[in-house]
């Protein structure tokens, strides 16, 4: 079997068996197959699709290429959650105290960011001290004892997804159902959870565009879940804009503590309770999710769970004292007003665009190994609906370059204004069970 024939198979479009998926998983890892040969293939499958047995195969194969879990000493039904990819998303930093709150173990496996996209760990990491690189043993010590664990996904946990992953996001080969798919549920199911909630995104965005896209990963993945009886709902949620306000990785902090305390945007707040009952129904606190959501709502409006919050931040290494005084957290040394040129309503917003203008501003990654600048980002002053006049600033730059001007007119340009007033937006648009 060689490399070079299976990447003109594909490239054809015709189906790569078992055998032959597992080759090429097992060569990558290894290190026989090199980046520049696994990228064309990527790309070939980005253009040609998989069908779904190789989507299949190409998840086993991946879990199989390392170690899994073994979380059989946790106590209950554990419950992880994952979204596909989004702008301001920090979904997962709400979640994680909110449902280990009524007493569900939570075990968030998460990534870095990838493409215009953010990373949890990224998000965690611009606490101080915050330690995410979790033993086996401290994972299930911190959820026996606290309910909840979130880590980063060890060398020896699915190598072979790691290695992909890294080299989608600096080969344009994102944006690929059966590539997302495998990734996810791989790392999901070989991480040891029993019940998954997926959080698909659809909008400019998300990695998809369309909500047709959306419908087909949501349920590739909730298959292979089913298939290897794990519990698993996906519910697709709006990306046509950034969630919240913040976009980077210390302001998008600060956004999920005020949302904790209560005090967070709509948007946000609608999207992480949504999440937050599904886990819970799977986890068993409640019997359906209409009961979960006006609990864990009444939860959230007390501003208690803040302290739930603290306690992840404490048993993790990180300095909790950035929970009551958010000007811990790095601080940009430039803030810069993005102004608009035009009155009108906000009609859209390039949400691609100002994912990647964020990026550009140090808060993401151009190659694999960059450096990240936790203190760049963006306030979102203005969002869909909103009316603005001439001058009006729509959005704040936090950077430390001095140098801004590709980021802020690309972040101008991400904004369309137009002479009506847009319909309302919709949060959750559909679920999959």
């Amino acid at each position: 079997m060689r490399m070079v024939d299976l990447i003109l198979k594909k490239k054809q479009g015709k189906e790569l068996t078992r055998a032959e998926v597992n080759f090429i998983v097992e060569g990558y890892t290894s290190g026989e197959i090199p980046d520049y040969q696994m990228s064309a293939l990527l790309m070939a499958i980005c253009c040609k699709g998989m069908k779904k047995e190789e989507t299949a195969n190409l998840t086993f194969a991946l879990i199989n290429s390392g170690e899994q879990v073994n979380l059989s000493e946790i106590k209950g039904i554990k419950v992880d959650k994952h979204s596909t990819g989004g702008v301001g998303d920090k979904v997962s930093l709400i979640v994680i105290p909110l449902v280990a709150s009524v007493g569900i173990p939570v075990v968030k496996m998460s990534g870095r960011g990838l493409g215009h996209t953010g990373g949890t760990i990224d998000k965690l990491e611009a606490i101080e001290g915050f330690k995410t690189n979790l033993s086996r043993e401290e994972i299930i010590h911190n959820v026996n004892a606290y309910k909840m664990a979130i880590a980063g996904q060890s060398a020896n946990l699915i190598p072979a997804d790691k290695k992909i992953y890294a080299l989608r996001d600096v080969t344009a080969t994102i944006d690929s159902v059966p590539l997302i798919a495998a990734s996810v549920m791989s790392k999901k199911i070989a991480a040891g959870a029993d019940a998954i909630v997926l959080d698909v995104k659809v909008g400019s965005g998300a990695f998809m565009k369309s909500l047709t896209e959306a419908r087909e990963l949501a349920q590739t993945m909730v298959d292979i879940g089913k298939s290897l009886n794990r519990k698993t709902i996906a519910v697709i949620t709006d990306m046509s804009q950034p969630l919240g306000h913040e976009v980077g990785n210390a302001n998008e902090v600060s956004e999920a503590l005020k949302v904790l305390q209560g005090r967070g945007p709509e948007d946000l707040t609608t999207v992480a309770l949504t999440i937050s009952s599904y886990m819970a129904v799977l986890g068993g606190a409640f019997k359906d999710f209409h009961k979960a959501y006006k609990e864990l709502e009444q939860i959230i409006n007390s501003g208690l769970v803040i302290n739930k919050f603290k306690q992840l931040v404490e048993i993790q290494g990180g300095n909790n004292e950035v929970i009551d005084d958010p000007g811990r957290l790095p601080q940009a040394k430039y803030h810069v007003k993005v102004e608009s040129y035009q009155e009108g309503y906000v009609g859209a917003i390039n949400t691609e665009a100002i994912g990647v203008s964020v990026m550009l501003l140090g808060a993401g990654r151009k190659r694999k190994d960059d450096l990240i600048d936790y203190s760049a980002g963006l306030t979102m002053v203005k969002k869909i609906g909103d009316k603005v006049k001439v001058g009006d600033t729509i959005c704040l730059i936090h950077t430390n370059l001095e140098n801004n001007k590709e980021s802020e007119n690309m972040v101008r340009s991400a904004y369309i204004i137009s002479d009506t007033e847009p319909t309302p937006m919709n949060y959750i648009h559909e679920v999959i069970e």
